[in-house]
């Protein structure tokens, strides 16, 4: 049986319902589905540009500190070995990719089944409009407890497309997180360069607080 949303508007008052995609409402993927990709998205975002110098690479110590023999001390060839002050390091780190894939259709899933599991939670509210015509915290907080989320721990707001007064209007609260939906093939050429949200960030979130519009798109590029 198809399940559907209500749709509330920024004054919290029911504006509409919106039946759920199956796709959606069915997604149930392993753990280790979600857990794969979660660790992918956190690798991905290394730069792994770290550097240390190894004991060959650190300037000086090119003469042994002391006489080999008759010193009552171990045999020392450089000052400039791991376990000196100022030497190199041992197992030094070096820029690397951290860099892991995963199938587009794994990634999907994973982001469909943490949506689903908060969907079962009731933890969802959609709205018909997250746009602001100019950038006002207060008229964020006052959404925020409009909709029932004024004591959520950690909101994901989710736009359709990326609006700066929406952003900063959220941006200065420390409980929430803003994203937006995946770039659809129409829209994707002139998709601002945004995060879209992912597994992780569905995951973290106590609640989810979703435009309309960005609902329909995550249903019509992820929940085909």
């Amino acid at each position: 049986m198809a399940k559907s949303i209500e749709i509330k508007g920024k004054d919290g008052k029911k504006a509409g319902s919106h039946q759920l995609s199956e796709a959606l409402t069915t997604a149930n993927p392993s753990v280790m589905t979600v857990h794969r990709t979660v660790v992918a998205e956190e690798a991905n975002k290394r730069q792994g540009t770290q550097s240390a110098k190894t004991r060959s690479e650190t300037r000086g110590g090119g003469r042994k500190p002391y006489k080999q023999k008759k010193t009552g001390n171990a045999r020392q060839g450089t000052i400039r070995a791991p376990h000196y002050a100022h030497g190199g390091m041992a197992f030094a780190v070096k820029p690397r990719d951290y860099s892991k894939k995963v199938n587009r259709k794994e990634r999907q899933a994973a982001i469909l089944g943490a949506l689903n599991a908060k969907l079962e939670k009731d933890a969802v509210v959609v709205v018909d409009s997250l746009v602001f015509e100019a950038p006002k915290t207060k008229q964020a907080l006052e959404l925020l407890a409009a909709v029932g989320l004024g004591e959520a721990r950690k909101v994901l707001v989710v736009l359709e497309n990326y609006d700066e007064a929406t952003y900063k209007s959220f941006r200065n609260l420390t409980n929430v997180v803003v994203r937006t939906a995946p770039a659809s093939a129409a829209n994707g050429a002139d998709a601002p360069k945004t995060a879209a949200f992912s597994a992780r960030d569905v995951l973290v979130a106590t609640h989810l607080l979703v435009a309309k519009g960005a609902l329909q798109r995550i249903e019509e590029v992820w929940a085909k």
